[in-house]
């Protein structure tokens, strides 16, 4: 029951079934990669067009299949060699397809009267948005030859370089009290009620990674400096005009929402600094501190018990969400607790090929455990709505992937709180949450400010790794302030947190604030008129993949690109943080 079970993918790399798709999935980039004379001119233009897109609907589903089986396993068995290579030889096999897909998309550039046949043909109306966006896009591709080298490339470049560091921090022996724990278990234990614990477990994890600070150096500089490259060749200003692009989201509304978090990080210091007063603490709270427990709970939850929370609380919101919970509880959707080999932190797959998700956590038993699960059983909850479209009107971007997961966050952490019988212990639920939000927040701004001067700097220099320590510690001073113990912060911040290594998604943390505060926002909507939300919710979320974000929050009568919107928002979180000033007077 620890374990999920990828059964409905397939029974090993061994099965007949894995053998049969990958040799289907040869034969379909063959016949993708035929099609390339088609592009030559604009005869029969509309059937082209519409070959093209079934050819890509099915290529997407065995992507789904094959990829997901690969990475998941690789998720729970880093040193998994057969997956290792498998996932180098799928994504060798889609280089194929580069010279193909550019081609097309310069082809759909030049299109006559695309928004004609559109109209006239259903597959290609459903895809209209899929379709512009493409056309779109084809102003930053490059020449054909030169995209097939870089697709080449990544395989030994980013890609790799992401590989070494996902490989290093899960494998990482942290030495601890004469016991050696993985780097996942040590990082856990900041939140253990006992404070040597958590001091102990920081100086562990801090001199555990003194092993791999310049190898993981050497990782993020490779894929920073490669995107430098490759987003300023195609006409980008910057990464973050890219990231911004491929968010589907605008300069307009990200700054609307940092100047607003900007304007609030007097509050969120107050509470640090009651907070390090509450633990003992005389200047400012130290970092091994920011994730300690304050007030009383000795709760803690089997994974039994967690299920049952989640799923009570999840059926006064609707009969959908608590069967689609129900359903990754019973059938093994859920692979829970951390071991070695097991990657950090936790994810949900959305597989769109099979109708299912898989949610991987490191569950240890501590409320924050239960609700990073309930987290992650909302972006299941969003691949279950979004799975009545297509595969290719499902690919929703960043910012709006962390909605569904913070809003059923939020409806696990209410309850929560409604259902303490003593002040300390509401005290103990309400600064659980105030942590979470200081973390999507504080933190969050932290990091962005963090890639960007990584960014910034890696157009004139390398960085080491004492050099990347300092530039996270500046980040951390800018953001948290005096409400951290400036003499102790977290200058490996960059190492254990994967965001940073993927040469095909930058700025991996804006999104999430992005998320809590919009989640926060529908939340306030859902409370005004309950019965008419519902429908809303389910309707804006299944449009996640084929609107821009601001479209999508107009659904909800928002306007994202307003400051008073993350104002209101944040007014949110702060109404809580001075619920706890009050009760810890």
């Amino acid at each position: 029951m620890k374990k999920w079970s990828l059964k409905k993918l397939y029974l090993g790399f061994d099965d007949a079934k894995f053998k049969e798709d990958l040799t289907n999935f040869d034969q379909l980039i063959l016949e993708i990669n035929s099609q390339s004379i088609d592009f030559n001119n604009y005869e029969k233009k509309s059937r082209k067009l519409e070959k093209y897109l079934k050819n890509q609907l099915a290529l997407n589903d065995f992507i789904d299949k094959l990829f997901h089986f690969a990475s998941l396993t690789r998720a729970v068995e880093s040193t998994n060699q057969e997956a290792n290579k498998m996932i180098n030889l799928l994504q060798n096999k889609l280089t194929k397809l580069t010279k193909i897909n550019t081609l097309f998309i310069k082809w759909l550039k030049n299109y006559p009267e695309l928004d004609e046949d559109i109209n006239n043909h259903d597959l290609l109306k459903e895809h209209k948005f899929y379709l512009k966006e493409l056309q779109d896009k084809a102003s930053h591709l490059l020449d054909t030859e030169l995209e097939i080298m870089i697709s080449k490339l990544r395989q030994t470049g980013s890609i790799a370089w992401g590989k070494l560091q996902s490989l290093l921090t899960s494998t990482l022996d942290v030495e601890y009290e004469g016991k050696v724990l993985t780097l996942s278990e040590v990082r856990n234990l900041a939140t253990d009620k006992d404070p040597q614990i958590r001091k102990n477990a920081y100086d562990a994890e801090m001199k555990a990674y003194e092993k791999i600070e310049d190898s993981i150096a050497f990782s993020l500089n490779s894929i920073k400096g490669e995107v430098n490259t490759i987003s300023k060749a195609r006409g980008f200003d910057s990464p973050l005009e890219q990231a911004l692009d491929n968010s589907r989201m605008s300069k307009e509304t990200l700054d609307a929402m940092q100047s607003a978090v900007k304007d609030y990080y007097g509050i969120f210091r107050k509470y640090l600094q009651r907070k390090a007063k509450l633990l003992g603490h005389k200047s400012g709270l130290p970092f091994y501190d920011l994730f300690a427990p304050i007030g009383e709970n000795d709760t803690t939850f089997t994974i039994e018990e967690a299920n049952d929370y989640i799923l009570k609380n999840f059926k006064t919101f609707s009969p959908r969400l608590h069967d689609l919970a129900e359903r990754a509880f019973v059938e093994e959707w859920v692979d829970y607790t951390p071991r070695k080999g097991k990657v950090g932190g936790a994810f949900c797959a959305n597989m769109h090929a099979i109708k299912e998700s898989r949610v991987m956590t490191n569950f240890t038993g501590s409320f924050s455990d239960m609700i990073t699960l309930s987290h992650e059983l909302g972006h299941a909850y969003h691949g279950e709505v979004v799975f009545n479209e297509t595969n290719i009107n499902s690919d929703y971007t960043m910012p709006v992937a962390e909605t569904a997961s913070i809003f059923c966050e939020t409806i696990v952490n209410n309850a929560a709180i409604k259902d303490v019988k003593s002040k300390e212990e509401k005290i103990f639920l309400l600064e659980s949450s105030i942590q979470n939000y200081t973390q999507v927040v504080i933190d969050i701004m932290s990091r962005f400010i963090f890639e960007k001067s990584v960014f910034e700097g890696r157009e004139e220099t390398v960085f080491d790794a004492s050099e990347l320590k300092q530039l996270m510690i500046d980040a951390q001073q800018q953001t948290y302030g005096e409400g951290l113990d400036e003499k102790i912060l977290h200058p490996y911040m960059w190492i254990c947190k994967p965001h940073y290594y993927s040469g095909g998604l930058s700025y991996y943390n804006f999104p999430y604030t992005y998320g809590l505060l919009f989640a926060k926002g529908l939340y306030a909507k859902y409370l005004e008129d309950e019965v008419a939300f519902k429908e809303v919710y389910d309707n804006l979320l299944a449009v996640t993949g084929k609107m821009r974000v601001e479209e999508v929050a107009k659904l909800a009568n928002i306007d994202v690109t307003k400051k008073d919107f993350w104002i209101s928002s944040l007014e949110l979180l702060k109404k809580d943080i001075e619920l706890f000033l009050e009760l810890t007077k």
